[in-house]
């Protein structure tokens, strides 16, 4: 309640009195209104846990077979993990939930939330606004306490858009569908380059929101599900997702954020860089791990112009890290820089749980 007396606060009075549209603060970092799904609809308004009527939960409007669902186990001998809270809702066969919400035209949004499959079929969530939408496949699990949490970022072509989440698949069971436990959204100012670094965000410091109260990182979509990226300055370059960690939860080497490289050589990511062709130029990062129970060899591999560097790293899952360096020699104006981790990990004890090697500090200077 008192969450929702603060949105109140900055939100026009079309919010307050139930309207799934919302007016944003100038910089908003925070969970959108009723995002946490903890604000329940009327018992006259459930019909078991499937909610009956288009706008019957509070601050969204729903089509289709959606679900109001408690944590724990279920009926049919399902479990529902909701780690962030008590509450989420499931979406059935084309079923959808949406929200408008008010942003600043032409600035770059990123939502963060809460998603795992609830049956054994292939899942898919769509997520959407006005110009921009991905498919994203949530079959694979990559935390097995149901933690899993994405974000996906879109830029603001009105003042109003309606953020919309949907599942698309036809499944045998209509009630099989995606669980949303948790959304926020942020907006991602502008980069600026850091005096002597020649990288954009270099420690990561500017990314998604990550929720207050749990978290097993954020995963971040390959460039191909989400054009726009929500690790600004970064490319994610590869088939399956990198990981966003923040220093509340996890081993950061620096700083308040790094990124943790979860699935070997189809998590990778990079940027591009200006430079000056053949001029030299030095690379420096670190590497680590993020005292999350992630052990074993590590081997990460850096790329920039024609040079490469294998780094191993030995981790103890206590929370070390090292840092490496290489020289190389620009070719063009422009030099990828690209990491991903040789090896897949799993944490020890816990094999459902996919984890990697943490990167952090990325830099590049000119050699003079």
């Amino acid at each position: 309640m008192a969450l929702f007396l603060s949105f109140c606060f900055v939100f026009f009075f079309s919010l307050c009195n139930g309207s799934a549209s919302a007016a944003i603060p100038l910089h908003l970092d925070d969970l959108l209104p009723n995002g946490d799904f903890e604000e329940s609809p009327a018992k006259s308004n459930l019909k078991k846990t499937v909610i009956i009527g288009k706008y019957s939960l509070p601050k969204w409007e729903i089509n289709g077979l959606v679900e109001y669902v408690s944590g724990g186990p279920q009926p049919g001998g399902f479990f529902f993990a909701i780690p962030r809270g008590v509450h989420a809702v499931r979406l059935g066969n084309e079923a959808s939930i949406s929200q408008n919400v008010t942003v600043n035209p032409g600035s770059i949004y990123s939502l963060t939330f809460g998603a795992t499959r609830t049956c054994a079929q292939d899942e898919v969530l769509r997520i959407s606004v006005p110009s921009y939408s991905a498919n994203l496949s949530i079959q694979t699990l990559y935390s097995s306490d149901g933690g899993d949490t994405y974000a996906w970022a879109f830029m603001a072509t009105s003042k109003v858009v309606k953020v919309t989440f949907h599942n698309p698949g036809i499944q045998e069971d209509p009630t099989c569908g995606p669980l949303l436990d948790a959304i926020a959204i942020k907006e991602l100012l502008p980069l600026k380059y850091s005096k002597g670094n020649l990288v954009k965000n270099s420690d990561f410091e500017i990314g998604p929101h990550v929720f207050k109260n749990f978290s097993t990182g954020i995963l971040l979509p390959p460039k191909q599900l989400d054009l726009i990226s929500p690790l600004p300055g970064w490319i994610i370059e590869s088939l399956k997702p990198v990981k966003y960690i923040d220093k509340k939860h996890f081993f950061v080497p620096s700083g308040l954020a790094a990124i943790e490289l979860v699935a070997g050589r189809e998590s990778a990511i990079a940027q591009i860089i200006r430079t000056v062709p053949n001029k030299f130029y030095n690379l420096t990062f670190t590497i680590g791990d993020a005292k999350n129970a992630c052990h074993g060899s590590m081997m990460v591999e850096a790329f920039a112009a024609k040079e490469t560097l294998k780094v191993p790293y030995e981790s103890q899952a206590k929370g070390g890290f090292k840092t490496a360096s290489f020289k190389f020699q620009a070719i063009s104006a422009r030099t990828r820089i690209t990491f991903f981790s040789a090896y897949y990990h799993t944490r020890l004890h816990d094999y459902g749980h996919m984890c990697g090697p943490i990167l952090d500090n990325v830099r590049v200077f000119p050699v003079y």
